[in-house]
């Protein structure tokens, strides 16, 4: 029994260690690619359409091509597309537990 209280310590502070740092101005996980879509996304809209939204980086690539198409998104040159897809698709991917709809293909989306 003397050995439960150091095992819950450490699995406490692990815990703690591997907690995700959060961006303190848009609510969006800190990882590489945040910069980029601080720029270019969340100048139009909220985070919380991305923190909501999730999605496999196909459907957030078919997400920026609509907004392209029909909302002003200008033109992201490949290396900052490619930044904030892996950013998405990795901090904030559609799960099996997620209550959200899948999206509608991109020829379903309003013009």
């Amino acid at each position: 029994m003397k050995w439960i209280k150091p095992l819950l310590l450490i699995v406490a502070c692990s815990s703690f260690l591997l907690a995700q740092k959060i961006d303190p101005e848009t609510g969006l996980k800190v990882d590489k690619g945040l910069t980029e879509v601080k720029q270019n996304c969340t100048v139009c809209h909220s985070a919380a359409f991305i923190i909501e939204g999730k999605g496999t980086r196909q459907e957030w690539k078919e997400t920026i091509v609509w907004m392209q198409k029909t909302q002003g998104l200008w033109d992201l040159d490949p290396k900052t597309e490619d930044l904030i897809l892996t950013y998405l698709a990795k901090n904030y991917p559609q799960v099996a537990t997620s209550l959200r709809r899948p999206l509608l293909e991109h020829s379903k989306l309003p013009k």
